[in-house]
């Protein structure tokens, strides 16, 4: 993406190309967090779901028993223990943390895509300089974004503080930030930091990825225009090889997030991601490492479907080419 100024057809010299100010840089990337907050917003209560059944039955923290319950019936507890407002609690952050993340993953991998890596001559993008891309970009994005993920999911986990009558940790986005500066300085913000972006990069990787790449199979397979059909297609695809590869890590995140720490801001439960992933797989079996996956496939299915038709088509309005 680069820096352009519109030009009139009338006024451009013959064999000059003519740039769309929709093709900017900052037009995409503004473009890019507005579809992902129309995504966000339509299927937060999964995310919130998915989080709540992570954190369920976390051997290493508690040795309370505990009531084991499903999707929908972590959903509708929700719903009758703390209100249906109660499953967008969070959602502030996650808003927040989109007008960083999505808008810098979206232009690293297009930057990385069409500046540095380069397209075949033929117009495809190989595979492999495709993964790099989504990887990397993945990774950017979320470490700037890593903050608002750590308030989000604290957020997200005060209700049912409430509900087992353990005291309140935060009671706003903007009171969880100050608490964790009090507490353990501006570094943490990004505690939790090393398992989402390890999150971030896989769910990258099957995102844009598999996005981009299926977009290009089908079109070239089918004979498919650009066309919301295609668009839906391609990101089914990326919603379920994103679930997949990144549950696991969305795992660890989450309670290696959620866990409390001491007066230096070191984790009481878990001594990293590393730490997690172990205690993990030791206390309740490999298997724990999907819990809240069909939550995470079934949100990132429609998040993709929405987030993709949203980018694509107001890019288009706009005059702007497919992504």
């Amino acid at each position: 993406m680069v820096f352009t100024q519109v030009v009139s057809i009338k006024d451009k010299a013959p064999g000059t190309k003519v740039y769309n100010y929709a093709d900017s840089f900052w037009c995409t990337y503004i473009v890019s967090v507005v579809a992902a907050s129309v995504a966000e917003i339509l299927t937060y209560p999964l995310d919130l779901t998915k989080t709540r059944l992570q954190i369920q039955g976390e051997v290493a923290s508690s040795s309370k028993p505990t009531q084991y319950r499903g999707m929908i019936k972590t959903a509708i507890g929700i719903v009758n223990e703390e209100g249906a407002l109660k499953l967008w609690q969070g959602v502030t952050p996650a808003l927040y943390r989109h007008v960083v993340y999505s808008g810098i993953r979206i232009v690293s991998y297009e930057t990385m895509r069409d500046k540095l890596l380069l397209k075949n001559e033929d117009g495809s993008f190989p595979l492999w300089k495709s993964a790099i891309s989504g990887v990397m970009s993945g990774v950017i994005a979320q470490y700037f974004a890593s903050p608002a993920d750590l308030i989000k999911v604290q957020i997200q986990m005060e209700g049912k503080r409430r509900l087992m009558g353990e005291p309140a940790r935060v009671l706003s986005a903007a009171h969880a930030f100050k608490k964790i500066v009090s507490e353990s300085g501006v570094r943490g913000l990004w505690k939790g930091s090393i398992p989402n972006v390890q999150r971030a990069a896989l769910v990258n990787l099957g995102d844009l990825t598999t996005y981009d790449t299926a977009k290009q199979i089908i079109m070239h397979k089918t004979g498919l225009p650009d066309s919301h059909l295609l668009h839906c297609l391609s990101s089914i695809c990326a919603g379920l090889v994103a679930a997949t590869l990144g549950t696991p890590a969305d795992v660890v995140k989450t309670r290696v997030m959620n866990q409390p720490t001491d007066k230096n801001g070191i984790g009481l439960i878990y001594k990293g991601s590393l730490d997690c992933l172990f205690k993990t797989i030791e206390n309740e079996g490999f298997f724990a490492l999907y819990k809240g996956f069909l939550p995470v496939w079934i949100r990132m299915a429609p998040w993709s479907l929405t987030f993709w038709m949203s980018f694509e088509q107001i890019r288009h309005m706009l005059g702007a080419t497919g992504f």
